[in-house]
């Protein structure tokens, strides 16, 4: 598989989007649908195929996938895997043009986005930080809402992609590392939302309460939160399926902690968070939806939730 070697007619700049996971996948078939020429990669060779047969391109590598592009938007798990697909081997610098820009989309220590912008940017590309938010069915709708920092020239040249992915464009400074720190925010707020909802739920349950009721009537009342109403439905079912895994929060609570620690700033709150997707991930539930966080509550307990055996 190679990718297109030619711009369509109307000039529009060709995208290469790394990473085709479920989030990767809907901003590659979003800017698709946009118009632009997409290639994708991916080291699954499934998801590249997948891609190919809805009507985009492939590569094998992120080299391959770069060379020619205009844009490439890197969809990967952390900052080391956007190390190893910017300067690994067939990775993206090998081949990216000069004054074409990389997108990076990863959750990071803002201190690594600094970095790893600062030597991209030495070999004459450009680099903006960009953290998104939204989920697999925003991102293939063309909405998510992105939290992005660079250079002015950076913006220049990633802004037809962003505008096609985005319902919400944030700008947030004019260097790499503010997008990150800005969603390193949100994940502390996102991750103690989910472990608070999962304690409550799990709680509820245990005092016998109808928990289809419970959210019906925390949905409605002051103690709601977003992540409450999104991951509960997840515990009401009995459906683990990963929106978002567990592990996600591992990971980025993690990062915030070693933030914290550098800054001599406590985070008790975001701390005691991290202990219980700590625990749900080493009960065996590190790949499944993060609302397993309230199956991990119920197990210690012996607590029924729907779906589970008692």
């Amino acid at each position: 598989m190679s990718p297109a070697s030619e711009k369509p007619s109307s000039e529009r700049p060709s995208v290469a989007v790394i990473g085709l996971g479920s989030m990767g996948y809907g901003m590659a078939l979003s800017l698709k649908k946009d118009g632009f020429t997409v290639t994708g990669c991916d080291v699954s060779a499934d998801a590249v195929k997948r891609f190919v047969a809805d009507g985009g391109q492939g590569a094998d590598t992120p080299a391959g996938a770069a060379q020619g592009a205009d844009i490439v938007i890197s969809v990967v798990v952390n900052a080391a895997q956007t190390e190893t697909v910017l300067f690994g081997t067939d990775g993206v610098a090998e081949t990216l043009p000069k004054g074409a820009v990389f997108v990076s989309s990863a959750t990071m220590d803002p201190d690594v986005a600094r970095r790893l912008a600062r030597d991209l940017e030495a070999t004459g590309r450009h680099y903006l930080d960009a953290p998104i938010s939204g989920g697999a069915q925003r991102a293939a709708q063309g909405e998510l809402t992105i939290l992005a920092s660079g250079s002015e020239a950076a913006f220049a040249k990633a802004r037809p992609a962003l505008d096609a992915m985005a319902a919400k464009l944030y700008e947030l400074g004019d260097a790499a590392g503010q997008g990150a720190a800005f969603k390193m925010i949100n994940q502390l707020l996102a991750g103690v939302h989910i472990a608070a909802a999962s304690e409550a739920i799990a709680f509820a349950a245990k005092q016998g309460l109808d928990i289809r009721k419970v959210y019906e009537v925390i949905t409605a009342s002051a103690g709601n939160s977003w992540m409450f109403e999104n991951r509960m439905p997840h515990v009401l079912d009995g459906d683990y399926t990963p929106r978002s895994a567990v592990d996600i929060f591992v990971k980025d609570l993690g990062i915030i902690q070693d933030m914290a620690r550098t800054a001599k700033f406590p985070v008790p709150v975001s701390a005691a968070a991290l202990q219980m997707f700590l625990m749900t991930s080493a009960s065996g539930m590190g790949r499944d939806d993060d609302a397993s966080v309230a199956r991990m509550y119920a197990k210690v307990t012996g607590t029924k939730l729907p779906g589970e055996p008692n």
